[in-house]
């Protein structure tokens, strides 16, 4: 692990081991076989904005010919990621300010709900390599959004982000994950408080168990021609 000045907004050490709580629960877990999926083939494997690198790790175990690199602005995540996986190394890494990373060395880049960066995902692809996004949908967690005011979800988020990787990205498919879950009202809270809504709202105190959307979609590029 190396170290890089964390971004104001960076995951604090709540906000990560309330994310590493609700990850641990399964509630994505339906994502993480979908990611696997797509990176089967894949053997240096780079997830940008990774936070505690639990999706990494998750592919990391689906796909046994694999390495990777987790790269995240957060330092208490990182420091969590660094721990996630034998076979996964970790770095502090603003996606923005650019990856310590050499041009064409990894031949997949995953991120997953995390700023995307085009041109620094093309630099340090491989040429015939992956891009793989998975963003929420509109409905994701929306029972947890109408009951405390988390920060909402962009519509038509696919088509922004085939927008703005075109150019030097093409989508080849489109996954969609949606589930029905239950949470008890302490991983209900963990959920509202693992994202960028901790830095604006209170801990919830939810009265009892509550049903929730999970709704993601995977969208996997390559390299336009």
């Amino acid at each position: 692990m190396i170290g890089a000045r964390p971004g104001a907004n960076a995951d604090t050490t709540e906000m990560v081991a309330a994310r590493t709580r609700v990850l641990e629960s399964g509630l994505l877990g339906g994502v993480d076989e979908v990611l696997a999926r797509r990176l089967a083939r894949s053997r240096r494997i780079l997830e940008a904005g990774a936070g505690t690198g639990h999706h990494l790790a998750r592919i990391l175990d689906a796909v046994p010919q694999a390495t990777g690199l987790a790269t995240d602005v957060s330092v208490a995540a990182i420091r969590r990621a660094a721990r996630a996986h034998p076979r996964m190394a970790a770095v502090v890494a603003d996606t923005w300010a650019g990856l310590p990373i050499r041009d064409g060395a990894v031949d997949a880049v995953l991120c997953v709900f995390a700023p995307r960066n085009r041109d620094e995902f093309s630099r340090v692809l491989a040429g015939s390599g992956h891009l793989v996004i998975a963003s929420p949908l509109p409905d994701h967690l929306a029972e947890l959004r109408a009951a405390t005011g988390m920060i909402d979800i962009q519509a038509d988020k696919h088509h922004e982000i085939v927008r703005a990787m075109s150019g030097a990205f093409s989508p080849i498919s489109h996954d969609v994950v949606q589930e029905q879950h239950t949470l008890e009202p302490e991983l209900a809270a963990d959920a509202v408080l693992m994202g960028p809504s901790a830095h604006h709202i209170a801990r919830p105190a939810l009265a009892g168990p509550i049903d929730v959307t999970v709704a993601v979609e995977v969208t996997t590029f390559v390299r336009s021609s």
